[in-house]
């Protein structure tokens, strides 16, 4: 896809780069590292994966939607990515956006940006060794918004939870019987 003028970042939230680079072994495009988490406040991501289609121009043309880039976890979730994967192959051959490509995302409502303030303090407090402090703005980030991956999940490796054990399925259950809320385009079907 390089040669067609067309290249994949990969933005992984994430306070310790060194947890990530074990998922990026053998990927050919480049992998930030968000120690900061201000991707999902600019783009009010809310669930990861989540793609954002942006143009030589840097203008969004199709906002958030919560997509994979492989089918790693499709045993998981019960999404593949070739549907995903041939609307961006339409697109950067033909400049043929899909239909849903003009959705409109919702910015975060007042509990969201609280959370993200919350989570921002617990960062900061965690970083200048105050432990108790941290605990307690992590709880306030995951109370405000607790079907954020982005804020729940993300706090978890920082608190010392392991993020694929019991309290990510426990995450992931809540937020399968709320309907899975997502900031972004919708996803109809696997």
């Amino acid at each position: 896809m390089l040669a067609e003028n067309f290249t994949v970042i990969a933005v992984a939230l994430d306070e310790n780069v060194a947890a990530v680079i074990p998922f990026a072994d053998g990927i050919t495009y480049p992998v930030l590292v968000d120690t900061e988490h201000q991707m999902s406040e600019t783009y009010a991501i809310s669930n990861v994966p989540t793609v954002v289609w942006i143009d030589e121009d840097d203008r969004i043309v199709r906002p958030n939607a919560r997509e994979p880039g492989s089918d790693m976890f499709t045993e998981f979730t019960g999404i593949k990515c070739e549907g995903h994967m041939e609307q961006v192959r339409s697109w950067i051959r033909g400049g043929v956006l899909p239909d849903d490509a003009a959705y409109e995302v919702e910015a975060l409502d007042e509990a969201e940006v609280a959370a993200h303030l919350h989570f921002r303090l617990a960062v900061h407090a965690r970083r200048s060794g105050m432990d108790k402090a941290s605990k307690r703005h992590f709880a306030l980030a995951a109370e405000s918004a607790p079907n954020d991956f982005t804020i729940v999940r993300g706090a978890m490796p920082l608190t010392e939870v392991d993020p694929f054990g019991p309290a990510f399925f426990e995450l992931y259950g809540r937020f399968s019987e709320a309907g899975s809320p997502y900031h972004g385009i919708p996803r109809t079907s696997g």
